[in-house]
């Protein structure tokens, strides 16, 4: 395992992202700053999550903390091909 001091936290990364997000916006004010954050990062939060639990729903609701029904209402509001819906699509 690394050392601390070596690694950067998610957190730090994150925080890095912001600051520079708000000095490239310059002098115009950003709006809605929270929901564009979260729609930026929530999809690929659900899809890894997803795909470590090898499309497993009711698994990646109870580890992204949410019920399943509350994911499978994100899944399709950010249109994320779940492993049933790909192999669906391949037989079109």
């Amino acid at each position: 395992m690394a050392k601390k001091s070596q690694t950067t936290s998610l957190r730090e990364e994150v925080r890095k992202t912001i600051r520079q997000f708000l000095v490239d916006m310059g002098d115009t004010e950003p709006e809605h700053v929270h929901r564009k954050l979260l729609a930026e990062v929530e999809p690929p939060l659900i899809e890894e999550v997803l795909s470590y639990t090898r499309g497993n729903q009711s698994r990646a609701a109870r580890i992204l903390g949410m019920t399943r029904n509350t994911l499978r209402t994100r899944i399709r509001r950010y249109g994320i091909q779940t492993g049933k819906k790909s192999a669906v699509t391949r037989l079109r």
